[in-house]
C-alpha cells in the first residue's frame, strides 16, 4: 500500500517488470534472461527481404524487449528507448517545424532548458516558459501556432507540482500535446499517460535504471500516429541505445518497485529531519504536508522519490562548508542511484540556466538538491547533521 492519503501503488507492476516480455520461447536457446544481441547487421534472404531486423540502428531484439517493458510499466501501448534523457528530448522536438511555439514550464532541468534556448531557437521554434503550477497561465500562454505543452511535475529543482489532468483537459481543447516529464517518480509513483497526457518522457539514467551506470532517456505513448513519428526519428536522426545497455535497463527494472518504496521511506525521514533543522531555512518535499502543493500530489501520486530540496540558512559560502562535510553522501550531479548525492545546482546542475531566471525561480546559491538513496536512512541523518554542525563552527 501507498501512504496514506496518496494513490495505491499499480497493481501487478513488479510482476510486469519482472516477467513482461520475457518468455524464454521467444527466442531459440529459451534463455530465461533475454540475449544481448550486438549484431549491427542481419543476414537478408533476398534484396530488402528480411525475417525482422535489418540493421540494428533500425531495430534490435534486445532493444525491442526493453521497449515492451517500458510501455507496459507506463500502462502504454509503445515505448521507445533513446541514448540519453536529452536524446529523447531532442527526438521529441524533432517533430515540430520552424514557426512552431511552446508552452513550457518555468522550472524544468538545466538541459532541457539549454537545448530549447541555445539550439532549438535556432530553428525558429517559438517558446513562452510559464508557471504552471497556476494552471490560468497555461491557457493564457497558448497561441494559434502552439504544438507542445512541456512541463514537469515535481519540478527541477524547485519541486513544484503541476495539476497533470487539468493540463491535459486544457491541452486537449486545443488540440495541442503534452508531454510529461516524469524523471522524479517513475511510472511506479505517477502515471501521466493515465491522466490525460500524450506523452511521457524519462531520463531512464536515474530512476528507472537505478545503479548509476546508464545514460539512456524513453518516451512512452498511446498515440499510434505518434509513435511511428518518433521511431521514424529514432532510426532518422539515430539516437539509439547499445544492446548491452538496454540490457543493464532492463535488469534494473526487476527491482524499481523495491527501491521506489525505499526511496520513498528514506527521503521522508530525511526530510523530515531537515525540517527540524536551526540551520536549514525551509525544505521543497513534495511527500511533506510542509509543501504547498501536498494535496494536490496525493491526487496524481503514489508517493515521493528520493528527490527533494532544501534552502541552506546563509549563501554561497555556508553550501560550500556544507557540501565539503557530506561523507556518506556524495557531491556529484545526477539523481535516482542507489546511491545518495548531493549538489548545488546554481553552480552545477543548472548553470546554463540564465542567472536572472535562477533569481526568479528561487535557484539561489543556498538551495542543496537531495538524491536520497538506499542505505540506512539513521547514517544519512548522521551525515547530514555532522555536515551542518560544521555551519556553527
Amino acid at each position: 500500500m501507498a501512504q496514506d492519503g496518496f494513490l495505491p501503488y499499480p497493481k501487478g507492476f513488479a510482476t510486469a517488470a519482472i516477467h513482461h516480455a520475457h518468455d524464454p520461447e521467444n527466442w531459440n536457446s529459451m534463455a530465461v534472461i533475454p540475449p544481448i544481441v550486438t549484431s549491427t547487421t542481419f543476414k537478408q534472404n533476398g534484396p530488402a527481404e528480411y525475417e525482422k531486423y535489418d540493421y540494428s540502428r533500425s531495430g534490435n531484439p534486445t532493444r525491442d524487449v526493453l521497449q515492451a517493458v517500458l510501455a507496459k510499466l507506463d500502462n502504454a501501448k509503445y515505448a521507445l528507448a533513446f541514448s540519453s534523457g536529452l536524446g529523447a528530448t531532442t527526438a521529441l522536438l524533432g517533430m515540430l517545424s520552424s514557426g512552431d511555439h511552446i508552452v513550457i514550464g518555468d522550472d524544468i532541468y538545466g538541459g532541457t532548458n539549454r537545448l530549447l534556448n541555445q539550439v532549438m531557437a535556432r530553428f525558429n521554434i517559438k517558446m513562452t516558459f510559464t508557471d504552471l503550477t497556476n494552471i490560468s497561465n497555461l491557457e493564457k500562454s497558448i497561441e494559434p501556432n502552439t504544438k507542445l505543452v512541456w512541463l514537469e511535475s515535481p519540478t527541477n529543482p524547485t519541486m513544484k507540482v503541476v495539476d497533470i489532468k487539468a493540463a491535459a483537459a486544457i491541452a486537449k481543447k486545443h488540440n495541442i500535446l503534452l508531454v510529461v516529464d516524469n524523471t522524479f517518480l517513475t511510472p511506479y509513483l505517477q502515471r501521466p499517460l493515465d491522466l490525460g497526457a500524450d506523452l511521457t518522457i524519462y531520463s531512464i539514467s536515474k530512476y528507472m535504471n537505478g545503479h548509476g551506470d546508464v545514460i539512456m532517456g524513453s518516451i512512452a505513448t498511446n498515440n499510434e500516429e505518434i509513435y511511428q513519428k518518433l521511431k521514424f526519428l529514432q532510426n532518422a536522426m539515430g539516437i539509439i541505445p547499445a544492446p548491452f545497455d538496454c540490457y543493464q535497463v532492463n535488469r534494473g527494472l526487476k527491482t524499481l518497485a523495491l527501491r521506489m518504496q525505499k526511496h520513498n521511506e528514506n527521503c521522508r525521514l530525511v526530510g523530515e529531519f531537515l525540517e527540524r533543522h536551526s540551520k536549514v531555512e525551509k525544505v521543497l518535499h513534495p511527500g511533506l504536508p510542509s509543501h504547498p502543493q501536498y494535496e494536490l500530489f496525493k491526487k496524481q501520486a503514489s508517493g515521493h522519490s528520493g528527490t527533494f530540496s532544501m534552502y541552506l540558512k546563509g549563501g554561497l559560502e555556508e553550501s560550500r562548508t556544507f557540501l565539503k562535510a557530506v561523507k556518506v553522501f556524495t557531491l556529484a550531479e545526477s539523481l535516482g542511484g542507489y546511491e545518495s548525492l548531493i549538489e548545488l545546482p546554481s553552480l552545477m546542475t543548472h548553470a546554463s540556466v540564465p542567472s536572472d531566471l535562477r533569481k526568479q525561480l528561487g535557484i539561489s546559491d543556498s538551495l542543496i538538491r537531495l538524491s536520497v538513496g538506499l542505505e540506512d536512512p539513521e547514517d544519512l541523518i548522521a551525515d547530514l547533521d555532522q555536515a551542518l554542525k560544521k555551519l556553527e563552527e
